[in-house]
């Protein structure tokens, strides 16, 4: 796979995450049939994502970018569908999150 195709990999592996991750907040503790199966198969699929494209990226850098795309999702769609806490704090947070993503796209090869 050529590394920009792991950067898509990635990407859609790090959305994947969102959806589990959030997925998580409906299954009641995996006791919703139909969320706990979502969140199964998100899970999966992100998860086989990652490993393919940690194969031409760095493992660190591969493995940061999805837990940051999966931190930064879960956050923001915690705040829209759960209305979680809006902080000014919260939202610097996770603009430095977004940074850090950013940042160790541009400083890998």
């Amino acid at each position: 796979m050529s590394v920009t195709w792991a950067w898509v990999t990635l990407i859609i592996a790090g959305l994947f995450e969102v959806c589990w991750a959030i997925g998580l907040k409906y299954t009641d503790g995996f006791t919703k049939l139909g969320p706990s199966i979502f969140t199964l198969i998100t899970l999966a699929i992100s998860m086989f994502l990652l490993a393919r494209a940690s194969q031409s990226l760095p493992i660190g850098t591969a493995y940061g970018v999805w837990v940051g795309i999966g931190a930064l999702g879960a956050s923001l769609l915690g705040i829209i569908l759960f209305k979680e806490t809006v902080t000014i704090s919260r939202l610097f947070f996770l603009g430095l999150l977004l940074v850090a993503i950013i940042g160790l796209k541009v400083t890998s090869r």
